[in-house]
């Protein structure tokens, strides 16, 4: 079914109440609906005039991390005078933060200008094809025509989900990043190497593939599938990667290496895993920029100083109150760089954890994980509807040995956690980017 016409006819779309009525209109394609297959994108950019096709491409995916190389890759092109649009998934706060431009956000009437241009598009896709657009499609939809209307010369586009199926695969990028594959969603494969061939398949013919730390079972399809690409493939730890990592307040200064070239960098991002992250960054940066001149190292260093990654261990300070430490780490594997990471952060304090999930995760790898740092638990419900029940994440953290403590809401969590961390604990809240987003709020994070 299409969006209703009074709302793709949205009247002026520079009056809040157009942008307004072009949000409602594109929830109305329920968020958490999720159809994989391309049919429906690429239908729907033919009608638009293909512009996805419009600017170069970096591709990413992986189980981890994606956002924040993401933004990582953004911020170096920028620093390397490209025009760059960012699309990453989900947003924490604001539908806009999926689409930046140059690291800003896109304005309110151009987001519903756009919408309404792909909305438009969506009723002959539809009859064409039968079953509703998604609002993933229509939301990379939208990208693609913004990155499009703004000139941009390369688009950094993080993937929704797994890659081969996935709605921004519409694109053909000239580099593929994958970044270190784990289990998750169990849609995409019960093993690592079936998950990887579905990550895999962002490979494009002659592509560069830039492939981050991973299992040899892992890596042996990402390479099947690079050869069979006729792509060209960077691993880290040959092609490129970490030389020396000191964690330092406000994050951590690196010597990043490409091929045989050193990069002296400050990121202000905690934990080891930013610092793969941050390589795998810089060989994508390195693999797009190689006909254009190369890495400059005074703009490498300005690209990773001015990098954020909001929700991603972010640390907000409340005066004589316990800090409070925004993770959204939704799956084993992240919880348990959140585990690795936050005493460098915090040496020598205690954690009490506010945990929220999702119902189709791995919620006792999770919470195995986080009662690795905390063994007092403050459970409530993410505010999704597909969120567990906090008395049922309850049951699952007691069983696990560690106490729990149930919260009617994110707001009542933080409180009932910070007295138990008292002055000299820290407060975590993870377990789902939801859960974060609506704590960012609550803490007074903006849309950066």
């Amino acid at each position: 079914m299409s969006a209703p016409a009074e709302v793709r006819v949205a009247g002026d779309l520079r009056h809040p109440d157009g942008y307004e009525a072009a949000i409602a209109s594109l929830f109305a394609r329920r968020p958490e609906r999720m159809v994989p297959g391309l049919a429906r994108i690429r239908s729907l950019c033919r009608g638009l005039g293909d512009p996805q096709t419009a600017y170069e491409v970096v591709h990413l995916t992986g189980t981890n991390g994606k956002t924040s190389t993401a933004r990582m890759v953004s911020s170096l092109l920028v620093e390397h005078g490209r025009r760059v649009g960012t699309y990453t998934s989900p947003h924490l706060q604001d539908v806009r933060e999926r689409i930046r431009i140059d690291g800003v956000p896109i304005e309110r009437w151009r987001f519903a200008e756009a919408l309404a241009r792909v909305e438009g598009r969506i009723p002959a896709s539809e009859a064409e094809l039968g079953g509703m657009v998604t609002f993933f499609e229509a939301l990379t939809g939208v990208g693609a025509v913004s990155f499009r209307d703004a000139g941009v010369d390369v688009g950094v586009v993080e993937v929704g989900m797994g890659g081969r199926q996935d709605a921004t695969n519409v694109h053909d990028a000239e580099v593929a990043v994958i970044g270190t594959v784990a289990l998750d969603h169990p849609e995409l494969g019960s093993t690592i190497a079936e998950v990887a061939a579905e990550k895999a398949g962002i490979i494009a013919d002659g592509a560069v593939v830039v492939v981050g730390p991973q299992t040899a079972d892992a890596d042996r399809v990402i390479a099947a599938e690079a050869r069979a690409r006729g792509a060209g493939i960077r691993r880290s730890g040959s092609a490129f990667g970490v030389v020396v990592r000191q964690p330092v307040p406000g994050g951590q200064d690196l010597v990043l290496r490409v091929g045989r070239e050193p990069f002296a960098v400050h990121l202000p991002l905690v934990g080891g895993h930013q610092a793969d992250n941050a390589a795998c960054a810089l060989a994508a940066a390195d693999a797009l920029l190689a006909d254009r001149g190369g890495l400059r190292a005074e703009s490498v260093a300005a690209g990773f100083a001015r990098v954020v990654s909001p929700g991603r261990l972010e640390s907000f300070e409340r005066g004589d109150r316990a800090p409070v430490v925004l993770d959204g780490a939704h799956n084993p594997a992240g919880a348990r760089s959140l585990v690795a990471a936050l005493p460098e952060a915090f040496p020598g304090r205690g954690v009490v954890a506010v945990l929220g999930v999702l119902e189709d995760k791995d919620v006792t790898g999770v919470v195995t994980a986080v009662l690795e740092l905390a063994d007092h638990v403050v459970v409530t419900a993410p505010p999704v509807g597909r969120g567990m029940p906090a008395d049922t994440l309850a049951a699952t953290v007691r069983r696990c040995g560690g106490r729990a403590t149930i919260a009617g809401d994110v707001q009542s969590a933080i409180a009932v956690a910070s007295r138990f961390a008292g002055g000299s604990g820290v407060v975590v809240v993870t377990g789902s980017l939801y859960l974060v987003g609506a704590a960012r709020a609550i803490l007074g994070g903006g849309t950066d």
